[in-house]
């Protein structure tokens, strides 16, 4: 009995592990006969896991999904990036999961085993959170916004501008991009007619879905690189494109895919296009670097610097 136990949780562990096995490949890889394969398949489905069975040449087994959820074996390093992620998820940016995920946590953790459990302590307890100013978004919203863009439904909200405008948005959804600390949905804004990006933590707590539409060419095929560029220059009032005396990879350990984008020009120099509100903004981003630089545009940053260079000089001397 220990034994069959211990085969079942193992071919539950394989059916997870790919999307079809074969009957005879099965069978191999747990060292046992079809027929008893068939019969740990029928054990499964009695404990509630839906196995979808395919005979004939090239039959076997794929694990589906059923009404209820059932249980799920983790292997070692699975059960770690679970809890650890439980714990993030607690206090992380998503608002709305923290009480959820506080009691999933308390089940894992109280069936996890004690070498597991030593793991996930030791890297809670060395870890420090930083303040966190960046906005929380609603959970709820967050799962309506996923399934209109994986169901290609229009999709309605209100939504408020950088200057706290709002305005009714519909549009067709089309991807979720995720950053560090933000949320963003890239659609098709039908008003506008045009593309745009929304971040998702200025959108109605209650966004609403519609009728499904005609998926049309995305604008670009690499979607992180074209939304990177929209909230890094275009949203602002000063867009700045700037040539650093650095390696590209050098530079792109200082900044996030929010903060710029860069292009890489030789094994020495680099282009960055950022932009901000302020000229003040933009003069610190690029000092901050720590590289020599040179600024392309905008004129008035150029003259920004000269006279802020000026007024450090003069303090250098006092």
């Amino acid at each position: 009995m220990v034994q069959t136990s211990a085969r079942l949780l193992k071919v539950l562990s394989l059916l997870q592990s790919r999307r079809f096995w074969g009957g005879g490949d099965l069978a191999r890889e747990l060292g046992v006969t079809e027929r008893s394969v068939r019969r740990d398949v029928e054990r499964l489905r009695s404990l509630g896991y839906p196995v979808h069975a395919a005979g004939g040449v090239g039959g076997g087994y794929q694990l589906g999904a059923g009404k209820e959820l059932p249980p799920l074996p983790l292997e070692d390093e699975e059960a770690v990036a679970v809890a650890v992620g439980l714990r993030v998820a607690a206090s992380g940016p998503v608002k709305g999961l923290e009480e959820a995920a506080v009691r999933a946590l308390g089940k894992l953790e109280q069936v996890l085993p004690k070498r597991l459990r030593r793991r996930v302590n030791a890297l809670q307890a060395v870890s420090v959170r930083l303040g966190d100013t960046a906005p929380r978004v609603d959970a709820e919203a967050l799962a309506v916004i996923a399934h209109a863009c994986r169901d290609s439904e229009l999709l309605r909200f209100d939504y408020s501008s950088r200057e706290g405008t709002a305005s009714a948005r519909s549009v067709e959804p089309y991807r979720l991009v995720h950053t560090s600390s933000r949320w963003y949905l890239l659609a098709y804004d039908l008003d506008r007619e045009g593309w745009r990006t929304f971040r998702v933590d200025r959108i109605g707590p209650r966004p609403r879905t519609g009728r499904s539409f005609k998926a049309r060419p995305l604008p670009s095929e690499d979607v992180a690189a074209y939304v990177s560029q929209a909230v890094s220059t275009e949203a602002y009032r000063f867009r700045a494109r700037v040539t650093v005396h650095a390696p590209a990879s050098g530079v792109s350990e200082r900044l996030s895919g929010v903060a710029g984008r860069i292009e890489e020009l030789d094994a020495e120099r680099c282009l960055v296009h950022a932009g901000a509100d302020s000229l003040e903004a933009l003069a610190f981003y690029f000092g901050w670097l720590g590289f020599e630089f040179e600024v392309h545009e905008p004129r008035e940053l150029i003259e920004h610097l000269r006279r802020l260079s000026e007024r450090l000089a003069r303090a250098a001397q006092r």
